[in-house]
Protein backbone atom coordinates (compact mmCIF):
# COMPACT_ATOMS: atom_id res chain seq x y z
CA UNK A 1 0.00 0.00 0.00
CA UNK A 2 1.48 3.06 -0.51
CA UNK A 3 1.16 6.82 1.55
CA UNK A 4 3.04 9.85 2.03
CA UNK A 5 4.85 10.74 4.96
CA UNK A 6 2.80 13.41 6.58
CA UNK A 7 5.10 13.67 10.01
CA UNK A 8 8.13 12.01 11.71
CA UNK A 9 10.33 12.22 15.00
CA UNK A 10 13.67 11.19 14.49
CA UNK A 11 14.47 11.14 18.34
CA UNK A 12 11.62 8.14 18.49
CA UNK A 13 11.51 7.19 14.87
CA UNK A 14 7.53 7.39 14.79
CA UNK A 15 4.97 9.73 12.94
CA UNK A 16 1.98 9.23 10.38
CA UNK A 17 1.98 9.05 6.65
CA UNK A 18 -1.56 9.93 4.97
CA UNK A 19 -3.12 7.21 3.22
CA UNK A 20 -4.68 8.56 -0.36
CA UNK A 21 -7.52 8.90 0.83
CA UNK A 22 -6.65 11.31 3.56
CA UNK A 23 -6.45 9.27 6.61
CA UNK A 24 -3.79 9.51 8.99
CA UNK A 25 -1.87 6.42 10.39
CA UNK A 26 0.69 6.05 13.33
CA UNK A 27 4.17 4.12 13.16
CA UNK A 28 6.37 3.21 15.63
CA UNK A 29 9.96 2.77 15.65
CA UNK A 30 9.73 -0.86 14.76
CA UNK A 31 8.09 -0.20 11.70
CA UNK A 32 9.95 2.27 10.59
CA UNK A 33 13.09 0.33 12.02
CA UNK A 34 11.92 -2.49 9.46
CA UNK A 35 11.91 -0.35 6.45
CA UNK A 36 15.50 0.33 6.84
CA UNK A 37 15.18 3.83 6.63
CA UNK A 38 17.59 6.65 8.22
CA UNK A 39 15.46 9.93 7.91
CA UNK A 40 11.85 10.46 6.48
CA UNK A 41 10.58 13.97 5.47
CA UNK A 42 7.11 15.18 4.89
CA UNK A 43 5.53 14.51 1.39
CA UNK A 44 7.68 11.70 0.57
CA UNK A 45 6.00 9.22 -0.90
CA UNK A 46 6.16 5.95 1.08
CA UNK A 47 5.39 1.72 0.90
CA UNK A 48 3.59 0.85 4.20
CA UNK A 49 2.46 -2.71 5.42
CA UNK A 50 -0.37 -3.14 7.70
CA UNK A 51 -1.91 -5.43 9.89
CA UNK A 52 -5.48 -6.04 11.59
CA UNK A 53 -8.30 -3.46 9.96
CA UNK A 54 -10.47 -0.68 11.52
CA UNK A 55 -9.12 1.09 14.69
CA UNK A 56 -6.66 -2.32 14.81
CA UNK A 57 -4.93 -1.80 11.74
CA UNK A 58 -1.80 -0.71 12.54
CA UNK A 59 1.71 -0.40 10.69
CA UNK A 60 4.25 -3.19 10.47
CA UNK A 61 6.52 -1.58 7.74
CA UNK A 62 7.51 2.03 6.39
CA UNK A 63 10.08 1.81 3.28
CA UNK A 64 10.44 4.80 0.42
CA UNK A 65 7.88 3.78 -2.48
CA UNK A 66 10.47 2.56 -5.43
CA UNK A 67 9.23 1.86 -9.20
Amino acid sequence: MQATAYTYDPDTRSGQVLLDDGTPVPFDAPAFDAGGLRLLRPGQRVRIETEGEGEARRITLVTLQTL
